[in-house]
């Protein structure tokens, strides 16, 4: 546990969180919105600093970050608690579990325990790090000094406040904007009174310098009106570029809302169509492992320069400086391909077990990770 950084007293009895727009107003005792942050004796704590629910390594395309460092691997962590509540999410036994559990890791832990498994960087997800960003700050500043860069996974409903630090540490976010960012979508069934304060978010984001990817989860019947369709793919093209890579997730029934189906192939293809005729140079179908909208396509010649399934790479056509090789067209990558892209990059990582071994060197921990490791295909 750990005093936040933002928060401000209103009165001697109450102060006010000031880490995302619900703005939380708190008396002693009392936790916000996320249940993890505590006023405590006149001071706002963060309950969760330090303490791990989940940890893996992921392919940085799972994030999903298709032009940010492919190939790369990421340590993944997440802390319990949530500032949205989403009836479909399927971290729900993380996200929506109002309670500090975890496992012990500091700062450095972390980032030791990335460079033992040979991460690339260090990603903030599976719940909103809006409601962790100080543990976040912590981890990614020591992060960037040890060569890691830091992503987020977020909602996107943070304050200028959170912005503001985020962006001292924070190299690339996918901000994920769901059922078309329809009010009245995401006041039913993610609790948020709209959607305006993330469309904020992202323009601060994007003016920081974070490289930015959006996503889009596409709910079928509740979630996938096509005029509200065409407003955010507008949006985004008119205030982030053409150049912004769009993702159109398939949902999957999950938690309170297993009543509903998979999102109809034909339902996301039509938002790819909608997003192109916009204009959007890079538009993805996310969770329907080998569509032909997995892989990457040059705006200009219209050839495959990427060619993915699922996570994986598996081929690529672009030179040094991300040109296409049947046309010299630059592609808008942030970085590299990392070498790691033909290995597996998908690991579990016990969190009890490998809070024992944090303070080894990292070749002490690659070796006791051999053991501890189960890898997944």
């Amino acid at each position: 546990m750990k005093e936040a950084l933002l928060y401000r007293r209103i009165s001697d009895e109450v102060i006010e969180c000031t880490a995302c727009p619900r703005r939380c107003k708190l008396k002693d005792g009392q936790f916000g919105f996320c249940g993890v942050r505590w006023n405590f004796f006149g001071k706002l704590w963060l309950a969760v600093y330090g303490k791990l629910i989940a940890i893996a390594v992921d392919p940085i395309e799972k994030k999903p970050l298709m032009h940010f460092h492919p190939g790369s691997m990421v340590l993944s962590i997440a802390t319990t608690g949530c500032n949205w509540m989403c009836m479909y999410c399927q971290n729900f036994d993380i996200s929506q579990r109002r309670r500090v559990e975890g496992w012990k890791f500091s700062p450095e832990s972390i980032v030791r325990l990335a460079l033992g498994v040979g991460a690339h960087g260090i990603t903030y997800t599976y719940n909103e790090p809006t409601i962790f960003v100080e543990y976040a700050y912590d981890v990614g500043t020591l992060a960037h000094k040890h060569g890691l860069f830091n992503t987020f996974v977020t909602n996107g409903y943070m304050t200028d406040e959170t912005i503001d630090l985020a962006a001292k540490f924070l190299d690339a976010a996918t901000v994920d904007f769901k059922g078309n960012a329809d009010p009245n979508f995401l006041r039913k069934y993610a609790g948020v009174p709209n959607p305006e304060e993330v469309f904020h978010a992202v323009l601060e984001l994007k003016r920081k310098g974070v490289f930015l990817e959006i996503t889009d989860l596409v709910v079928p019947r509740v979630g996938d009106n096509l005029d509200y369709a065409k407003k955010l793919v507008n949006w985004v093209v008119e205030n982030l570029g053409p150049d912004t890579p769009m993702h159109f997730l398939r949902f999957h029934p999950d938690y309170k809302m297993i009543d509903l189906p998979w999102t109809p192939i034909k339902t996301l293809e039509k938002h790819v169509e909608i997003a192109k005729e916009a204009g959007l140079k890079y538009v993805y179908i996310g969770n329907a492992p080998g569509h032909p909208y997995e892989h990457t396509y040059c705006p200009e010649c219209g050839r495959l320069v990427i060619k993915r399934y699922g996570f994986d790479i598996l081929e690529w056509h672009l030179d040094e400086e991300n040109r296409c090789k049947y046309c010299g067209y630059r592609i808008n990558i942030a970085g590299k391909l990392h070498k790691e892209y033909k290995v597996d990059r998908f690991v579990y990582i016990p969190v009890n077990a490998f809070a024992d071994y944090v303070s080894l060197e990292p070749k002490q921990l690659r070796e006791i990770a051999s053991t501890l490791i189960k890898r997944t295909t």
